[in-house]
């Protein structure tokens, strides 16, 4: 399955790199690329900006991505859990490129609610990382990397453990919240509050989960 997750990260890369080109020379001169918080477009780019900087950011995400496993340090090696790396890099190229989709859709005059696509996206994100985060082992590159993590094996995993559900459960209660009439404003506030406490929780909780090993000699 690594190979193959490999392969779908170049494949997805590829892929995106070869619409952009297919579509630049029908994008308007002013391609919009930036929604506010109401849903309202706040920011324009010129259309080989709009249709190459997220393409070429993946590109340099990706070679960023293979050379990470053979920089880490011995004893944090991604070796015991390579395929649970790759796929974690295909979702996050996955969710590149859809967004880079859903903006070159917009911008060729197709009618489509920018900020709540993005935000699915995301939340699709999140929900597949979970689903996997359990699995992730003490390494420098991915996941919740704290001083008390990196510490302590048993730490890392609880600490991943927590985080998995957290990241599980901000994607299954959000997405169903985009197909509600609720107002974007509203939206974009509980979306990136799940977050950013599915991210400080787990954090938070290894500082106090080695404190209480350690206080039990456990540590």
């Amino acid at each position: 399955m690594t190979r193959i997750y490999f392969t779908l990260c170049i494949a997805v890369t590829t892929a995106t790199l070869i619409i952009s080109a297919a579509v630049f020379t029908n994008l308007p001169a002013k391609v919009p690329i930036h929604w506010n918080i109401h849903g309202q477009v706040d920011g324009y780019g010129s259309p080989g900006m709009a249709a190459f900087l997220l393409p070429v950011m993946m590109v340099a995400l990706a070679l960023l991505f293979a050379a990470l496993p053979w920089l880490s340090p011995k004893q944090f090696e991604i070796d015991s859990f390579r395929e649970t790396y790759w796929f974690l890099t295909f979702v996050i190229m996955s969710v590149m490129a859809y967004i880079h989709g859903v903006t070159l859709w917009s911008a060729l005059g197709h009618k489509i609610d920018v900020p709540r696509a993005i935000l699915a996206g995301l939340l699709l994100m999140f929900g597949l990382m979970g689903n996997v985060l359990g699995k992730v082992r003490r390494n420098f590159w991915v996941g919740v990397r704290t001083p008390w993590t990196l510490a302590n094996d048993r730490v890392w995993n609880d600490t991943h453990r927590l985080a998995a559900r957290l990241f599980v459960a901000v994607g299954l209660l959000g997405v169903p919240l985009l197909f509600l009439p609720v107002p974007l404003e509203l939206l974009f506030v509980i979306v990136i509050s799940g977050i950013m406490a599915a991210a400080i929780i787990p954090a938070g909780y290894s500082a106090v989960h080695y404190k209480k090993l350690q206080a039990q000699g456990q540590i």
